[in-house]
């Protein structure tokens, strides 16, 4: 499995395990939305500092969403 699809993957994984929709997890991660589907749908690679807020916003490090 390529990086990126671990990454999109961990992601919704990480935000359905706490039972949050999208609108839940972008709000947390002052993000849009529509920014958070192409995230997890692996049309959108997040900059650094927009992976920063989506892991602090999760409460894991950045590295539990990359492996």
């Amino acid at each position: 499995m390529s990086p990126r699809r671990r990454l999109d993957l961990n992601v919704r994984r990480a935000r359905e395990v706490r039972h949050w929709t999208q609108e839940d997890l972008a709000a947390r991660a002052k993000l849009h939305r529509v920014s958070l589907a192409r995230i997890e749908a692996g049309r959108f690679v997040p900059r650094l500092t927009t992976l920063e807020r989506i892991a602090k916003a999760l409460g894991v490090p950045v590295t539990e969403l990359l492996r």
